[in-house]
């Protein structure tokens, strides 16, 4: 395999098509002393056929082309796959989106709407989805609906990780490191060894470390470094050509430092004396900091394990059917610590902790006798439990300041400025003025203002915990009929059924919010309120025991009953998705395609905590979001197999559009209404000349809302355009040879939130937004690895540079800290550079 060979199976113009020559398509003997692009068997439709018979948007890299582009993570690969981006918050917080819809919630009742999966097991929980790519036999990411055959949670398409398993008598090993700056280190390797003749075994793994890129200028740990270890354990026994047994376990730890959510509307300053330490943009040093004490001692960054084992079986029952049978067991933990309020004061500190497990078996028979009819039929379970707890923690002191920071008395009060602004150049000594003088503003009578001031928390902490269990029956099955050798036409069908439990807690840990007192003040009647002020003035009102006057009020979550209790519901859910297709073979190598499918999400069992303290949790069924998806496209292989050209259009219509919206500092899925969205696609590979190649994707989505509040917005994390381009130069030298690989990766305008940062959207937060800058403007980042081969081909050298510009840009904005009026903003990667040695045996 030589420099760039994608199975380019995603989109072209049908224009493209028409300048192509039919007798070109149709090489049927082509000339083995020409340099020719790579043809990757795939398993998309659940059989191994070539890419170009594929009838549906598909991409496929092999492992070896992963390690030529240098891809290590979802992030890097989605840079060169038209029509899906992934965000990399951190890898506890990542966001797939195809087509333009982002698959990244981390709620235990979020449903997926982009499948990922490992060895054909699905690991599409967000919080457990992102693992490293690496000794790979090849990635394939299948656009469209394709629930039918990946599952239930494919409602817009699927990524599916085909590692590298044991290979039964044979023996090889490879390894490779690299450093580089920031600290960046990377060990990995691979060693296969036979177990007699009918057995193997593998072990992978990774070691990869990297510093922060963000300047901690409180000292410390800089932000947004990683430490990751993955390992891979890998039998396989085959007694027989009809059979073959495997058993995979895959575990991966991740420590990172806290991911850099830093605000631009203040200067990052030294908490306790308010001295400037640096400038306000997002890549610029932040200054950061835990609450003292937070949920037991943790400091700002994640902590993250994930693992599991899978089980496959491949029996062929006769000449014409296979049984395949997987079984897998998988469990994630994850806890990261943040600072959501993005400056060095501590108004705000969170943390998201998480565990989720899964068992799962599928059956599926196999039938293809090689005729005009091969088909499938399969029946599976799946159950999966989990939750997510949120613990946080305020200042009140300082939280009061800002909550009453949109006040133009506020603002005079702070020396003309806004809020926090003010406070956030004056030293910590003299919160408790500020606040004083924030109350007296609100019209809270001087004689009680110095006692409700003292019983101000500077760490009030309250909780919430979200949990699922969900089991899920599918039964499936997809048709294939071949009336001629050119025409094809394939049905699908699947039917899932879903028991699902719904469970919400919330609580606060250290006694009721004053501050939410205060804000309650307005709706106390009148001949209440001065024996309601009495009270919050008296010391010790904090711990004071609850009365219908005085209720343990939290500041963002009111506690459920108890101060505590689970509430759980339960909701049935049951729904088919379907697929039909048709493709034309031009010849062996070019096919034109239609297909039509049906995605759904299935209904969503929310939950929003208590509007009063003690009170009841709200559940809610969210209707199931269903798309219809049509896509027309060709693929082909030319040119004596030097050029493959593949591309689609397609358009989508949903239905009972499922997004977040913010309550509090908790995020929620409602229905949005209806959407529509539409595109083309296009990958190309040239082998120009034997030493010279080139390689470009482009895609095109115009994804918005129809109906609603939403009307005309984007689709979030949706760029309109996204393009990458790069080549490959072969040098022959003394010895073996150089090759020289530019790659440039672009995408143009995103927005982070469906609200497309509209001030009238987001009028309900406890601060609104009143300036729109939340997004990032089109962008573009450039590549460079130079690699030396020697003829041997058993070992290399490389250097490497990525975002060697040193484009300055964003990957996030808005975050949690966006409900308290302060949004914050997360960097991309800076200019990079390394140098890595690979041997291979």
């Amino acid at each position: 395999m030589r420099g760039f060979k994608p199975a380019l199976c995603g989109a072209t113009v049908l224009a493209t098509w028409g300048g192509l020559s039919l007798a070109a398509m149709a090489q049927t003997a082509p000339d083995p002393s020409v340099s020719q692009v790579e043809d990757i068997i795939v398993t998309a439709q659940l059989r191994e056929q070539s890419a170009v018979e594929v009838p549906f948007a598909l991409t496929a890299y092999s492992g070896r082309m992963l390690e030529e582009l240098g891809v290590q993570e979802f992030d890097q690969l989605s840079a060169f796959t038209p029509g899906f981006l992934v965000q990399n918050q951190s890898p506890n917080n990542p966001g797939f989106v195809m087509r333009g819809i982002t698959s990244d919630s981390g709620a235990a009742t979020a449903e997926p709407r982009v499948s990922v999966y490992q060895d054909g097991v699905s690991i599409s929980k967000s919080r457990g989805s992102y693992v490293e790519l690496f000794d790979l036999e090849r990635v394939e990411i299948a656009k469209g609906p394709q629930s039918t055959l990946y599952g239930r949670g494919a409602l817009i398409g699927a990524v599916n990780l085909v590692q590298n398993r044991a290979r039964v008598g044979e023996t090889g090993a490879n390894a490779r490191i690299e450093a580089g700056d920031l600290g960046y280190v990377m060990v990995e390797g691979a060693l296969n060894l036979p177990v007699g003749e009918t057995a193997g075994l593998r072990l992978a793994g990774r070691l990869k470390t990297r510093d922060g890129f963000v300047d901690n200028l409180l000292g410390g740990e800089d932000y947004n470094s990683i430490e990751t270890r993955a390992v891979r354990l890998s039998g396989a026994w085959a007694p027989a050509d009809a059979m073959r047994f495997d058993l995979i376990a895959n575990y991966q730890a991740d420590q990172a430092s806290g991911t850099s959510f830093k605000s631009i509307a203040y200067q990052p300053a030294e908490a306790a004396t308010g001295r400037p330490l640096g400038g306000r943009d997002p890549w610029q040093g932040a200054a950061l900091t835990p609450g003292a004490d937070f949920d037991g001692g943790k400091s700002l960054g994640l902590s993250r394990e994930v693992w599991g084992v899978t089980g496959l079986a491949r029996i062929d029952l006769g000449s014409a059917l296979t049984l395949n049978s997987t079984t897998a067991w998988r469990e994630f933990d994850n806890y990261e610590t943040f600072d959501p309020d993005g400056i060095s004061l501590p108004i705000l500190t969170a943390a998201e902790d998480t565990h989720g497990e899964q068992w799962s078996q599928e059956f599926r028979l196999n039938f293809d006798n090689g005729g005009a009819l091969s088909a499938f039929v399969g029946a599976g379970v799946f159950h999966e439990e989990g939750y997510q707890r949120a613990p946080t923690q305020y200042d009140e002191r300082i939280a009061l300041a800002q909550l009453a920071a949109s006040s133009p008395l506020v603002g005079s009060l702070l020396d003309g400025q806004p809020g926090v602004v003010g406070i956030n150049t004056l030293p910590a000594a003299a919160y408790p003025t500020i606040a004083g003088l924030v109350l007296s503003s609100m019209g809270i009578p001087a004689p009680f203002v110095p006692g409700i001031v003292g019983n101000l928390k500077s760490a009030h902490i309250e909780e919430s915990t979200n949990s699922s269990e969900l089991t899920s029956y599918d039964l499936f099955g997809d048709v294939t009929w071949r009336p001629s050798d050119r025409w094809e036409f394939a049905a699908g069908l699947r039917w899932t059924t879903d028991e699902k439990t719904t469970g919400y807690a919330a609580s606060i840990t250290n006694g009721r919010s004053v501050l939410a007192a205060v804000q309650a003040l307005p709706l106390i009647p009148a001949a209440a309120q001065l024996a309601y002020l009495t009270a919050l003035a008296t010391p010790g009102v904090v711990n004071a025991p609850a009365s219908a006057l005085l209720p343990p009020f939290g500041l963002i979550s009111q506690p459920t009953a108890n101060n505590g209790d689970f509430v759980y519901a339960d909701h049935d859910d049951s729904g088919l998705t379907w697929r039909l297709t048709a493709r034309y073979a031009l010849s062996d190598d070019a096919s034109l395609y239609a297909n039509y499918a049906r995605g759904r999400r299935p209904e969503v069992l929310t939950v929003s905590g208590p509007s009063v303290p003690l009170g009841a949790p709200t559940f809610a069924v969210v209707d199931a979001e269903t798309v219809d998806s049509f896509e027309v496209g060709g693929k082909t292989v030319a040119m004596d197999r030097r050029l493959r050209l593949d591309g689609a259009v397609f358009f989508y219509s949903y239905e009972n559009f499922q997004t977040t919206e913010q309550q509090g500092l908790n995020f929620i899925t409602v229905n949005a209404g209806e959407a529509t969205a539409y595109g083309f696609e296009g990958q190309v590979a040239f082998d120009v000349t034997p030493t010279f190649e080139v390689f470009g994707t482009y895609g095109y989505n115009h994804s918005r809302f129809d109906t609603g509040a939403r009307d005309g917005n984007r689709f979030r994390l949706s760029p309109d355009h996204m393009a990458s381009i790069g080549a490959v130069w072969r040098v022959p030298v003394a010895g073996g040879e150089i090759a020289v690989q530019p790659t440039y990766t672009w995408q143009s305008k995103v927005f982070f939130d469906d609200d497309n940062d509209r001030t009238d959207l987001q009028a309900r937060n406890l601060v609104p937004d009143l300036i729109v800058d939340e997004f990032q403007d089109g962008y573009g980042l450039l590549n460079l690895r130079v690699r030396y081969a020697p003829a041997s081909g058993n070992w290399g050298l490389e250097a490497f540079g990525d975002n060697i510009l040193d484009e300055q840009y964003i990957k996030d904005a808005g975050n949690t800290g966006d409900a308290l009026g302060m949004p914050t903003f997360i960097a991309g990667r800076p200019a990079t550079w390394g140098v890595g040695f690979s041997l291979r045996y």
